[in-house]
Parts: structure tokens; C-alpha cells; sequence
């Protein structure tokens, strides 16, 4: 095997059990999700008492979707609950034929787009939806939601709660898309994505800064919606696009050792010129229409980062930024505007704008100054990467910033 056991099973886990549990509540009704997650779970506990010994199979992927579909008809036969709440509400023709039904690529694409859009229920709040959005589909943990959103997990696990709770009293049925469904629910399902794919490229929950596992299953399920004649809008393929100029940089923002290369000190020829190509792909397929959103707007950053060398290259992402903004205001995305104002006007500006900001309890507010002090005020550049470090769960952001650190007190020792 090209994996290690230890590695392969979570490896397949993070890949394979949403897509797993997705199809089985396309057979079994979203209401009783936790039948179809029981099922899977006792898939991989199957693989992990079995591979364990050693007895790894030749196609691993293809042994874990046997079990699930046998286990599944071991639990329609033996299960009395079956019986008693489920069967009677099937129409009989249709059970006999799914009866059979096969974990096929096109099964588990079709059910994965139901799924998503089934979570993403209006009568719970938006944001409640991506949070079960992410569990249910994504495979996040309760530690990795809270991170994206920036709260408790006490708080999350109570949002999760009352969602599942929510789903159980809706017979919402995973297997036709209704128009008006889509419609209602796009925009939620999008930043579902967006999510998916940011926690991937910059995870703040996890000793890895970069999961590429992540940022794959974002592609692979927002590719979904592109290839779905009633979800192919201009904003999934504008979120597409983003994704692929920043994917397209992965393998050169993480060394032999897996640490973290910075943009500036990146090796351009590791960039994937496949990925650049479909982003450009992507991002005129986005310019079809009328609509700019804010997935326009960033696929447009990413595009310009990814660009050749420009002299007027960070005056457009300035301008970006500029109209970024204004549709929608995060602390992030005002520090990544400054950061590229920095570029275009010089840091002195930069540092006056960032303070202006007042953002002390985010990391990345302290590391942009330490940034940006670096070449005025070793000291205070210093100051501001320590204070970044002791806001950072990530050890691996904390490893960037130790080292940060390190060139600078080498300049003080050199002077």
C-alpha cells in the first residue's frame, strides 16, 4: 500500500463517510439521519478492527461501500424500527428498487447535492445551517466550526443540537431538486463551500496550516453544482474560480518539511498552470451575467495573485479590495486590504489604517504589524509577532511567527 494503515483510514474517513452517509439518507429520509451515520460509523470501526491486523484490501474505498451497502440490508431486515416507522411510508415499488441501489459516482453526486441543499433549511437560521452543513457534509469537528466562526464550542454543540432536532420533524426527501428549493437555499450552500475550502487553505483548528483534503472536497462538491444545470450560476462559478487560483498554489506554500512558505518567497514554477487555466475557465463562465459578488471580487484577487509579474499588479488588488469591502466587511478582508494598500502606498500609511482598525483580539491584526514594522521598527516589529503568537491556537501559524522573529533578532545582532 502507498499509505500507511494509520494514515489511510483517516485519510478515507475524512473522504468517503459524508459521501457515505449522504446516499444513505437519500435511501433512508433526512429524519432519521442518525441511522444512516450509525451505519457508516460502523463501516469504518469494521475497517479499523480488520485493516488493523493487516488485512488491508486492494481497493480499500471500494471495500468500505460493500460493507456500508451490507450493513445497511443487514439493518432493513433485522430492525424493527424499519417496520414500524419507515417502511409504511415508502412507496413499496420504489423500496424494492432501491433496495439494490449501488454507492456509483453519479449516486453520490446526485445525493450529495440533495444533501447539502436539505441541511441548508430555511426554518433554522442561516447561520445554524452552514454549522450543520459542515458536521453533516463536510466532516467538521465541533472545534473546527467554532473556529470558523470565531466562538465557544459549547455554543456550536448547542446550534447542532437544536438543527438536528429540527431536521428530524422535517420529511424533507433527498432525491428531487425543486427549483424554488434552489433558489432559496444557493446562497447558504455557497458559503457552506467557501467555509469548507477557507478552513482547508488556512486551517485555524488544526497543527496543519494547509489541508489539502479540505480544499479537494470544496472542489469537488462546488464542481457538483457546476455540473448541474439548475445550480451552474454565476457565483458557484465564480467560487469555483476562487478555488482553483488558490488550490493552484498549494504544493508551493508548504516546504520539504511541511512548513509554510510565505507568498513572497514562494517557487512560482511549483504553481499548477492546469489549476490557473480552469480558474480562468471558471472565471469567465462567472462573468456571464450582470452579478458581481463577493466571490467575483476574490476569484479576482486570487486571479491577480496568480498573474505574472505586473507593475500595476497590487494597484488591482487594492482596487478589488476596495469594492470587496463595501459588499461585505470583515476584519479579515480590511487587513488584507491593507496589506495590499501597504504594497501600493508604503507601510507608514499601512500601519496608520491598520491601528485605525482596533482589532487587538485578532492574531493576524498583530502579525500585519509586526509585518509591516519590520524594516522601520525591529523592536516594535518583534513586539507584534510575540502578541500574534499568544493569540494563534495553530502551531503552525505559531512556527511561521518564531521564525519571523528569529530573522529579525539575526538583523539586530548583525547591526
Amino acid at each position: 500500500m502507498a499509505m500507511k494503515y494509520n494514515e489511510l483510514l483517516p485519510h478515507l474517513f475524512r473522504l468517503e463517510y459524508t459521501k457515505m452517509t449522504a446516499v444513505l439518507c437519500r435511501h433512508f429520509g433526512l429524519q432519521h439521519i442518525e441511522i444512516a451515520e450509525d451505519i457508516a460509523s460502523e463501516t469504518f470501526l469494521k475497517a479499523t478492527e480488520e485493516w488493523a491486523l493487516g488485512i488491508i484490501p486492494e481497493n480499500p474505498t471500494a471495500w468500505l461501500y460493500t460493507v456500508a451497502k451490507n450493513k445497511t440490508i443487514d439493518y432493513l431486515k433485522r430492525h424493527t424500527i424499519f417496520e414500524k416507522k419507515i417502511k409504511g411510508a415508502i412507496n413499496k415499488e420504489v423500496f424494492e428498487v432501491e433496495q439494490d441501489y449501488d454507492f456509483n459516482k453519479q449516486t453520490i453526486a446526485d445525493s450529495q447535492l440533495g444533501m447539502i441543499f436539505a441541511v441548508c433549511n430555511p426554518v433554522i437560521s442561516t447561520e445554524v445551517q452552514i454549522c450543520l452543513a459542515l458536521q453533516i457534509l463536510c466532516g467538521f469537528s465541533v472545534e473546527e466550526i467554532a473556529d470558523a466562526f470565531l466562538t465557544k464550542t459549547e455554543t456550536i454543540k448547542k446550534r447542532l443540537f437544536r438543527a438536528r432536532k429540527s431536521l428530524r420533524n422535517d420529511n424533507f426527501e433527498i432525491k428531487v431538486l425543486q427549483e424554488a428549493t434552489i433558489k432559496s437555499r444557493l446562497d447558504t450552500v455557497l458559503l457552506t463551500l467557501y467555509l469548507l475550502f477557507n478552513e482547508g487553505y488556512f486551517s485555524k483548528s488544526n497543527n496543519h496550516l494547509i489541508r489539502k483534503d479540505l480544499c479537494s472536497e470544496a472542489i469537488r462538491l462546488t464542481l457538483i453544482l457546476t455540473e448541474n444545470p439548475m445550480t451552474n450560476t454565476s457565483k458557484a462559478n465564480a467560487l469555483l474560480a476562487l478555488m482553483c487560483f488558490q488550490s493552484s498554489r498549494l504544493d508551493a506554500r508548504a516546504g520539504v518539511t511541511g512548513e509554510v512558505i510565505q507568498y513572497e518567497q514562494q517557487d512560482k514554477n511549483l504553481w499548477s498552470k492546469e489549476l490557473i487555466e480552469k480558474g480562468n475557465y471558471y472565471l469567465v463562465n462567472s462573468c456571464s451575467g450582470n452579478e458581481i459578488s463577493k466571490y467575483h471580487l476574490e476569484a479576482g484577487i486570487a486571479y491577480w495573485h496568480t498573474a505574472p509579474a505586473d507593475k500595476n499588479k497590487w494597484e488591482q488588488i487594492l482596487h478589488l479590495y476596495d469594492q470587496l469591502i463595501l459588499i461585505e466587511y470583515s476584519p479579515i478582508t480590511a487587513l488584507n486590504r491593507i496589506f495590499a494598500l501597504a504594497k501600493v502606498r508604503g507601510n507608514e500609511l499601512a500601519i496608520k489604517e491598520v491601528k485605525k482598525l482596533n482589532l487587538n483580539e485578532i492574531n493576524y491584526y498583530h502579525s500585519l504589524l509586526g509585518y509591516l514594522y519590520a524594516n522601520m521598527d525591529v523592536n516594535k516589529s518583534i513586539s507584534y509577532y510575540n502578541k500574534a503568537i499568544t493569540l494563534t491556537k495553530s502551531l503552525a501559524e505559531k512556527e511561521i511567527l518564531i521564525k519571523e522573529i528569529e530573522q529579525l533578532d539575526k538583523r539586530k545582532g548583525n547591526t
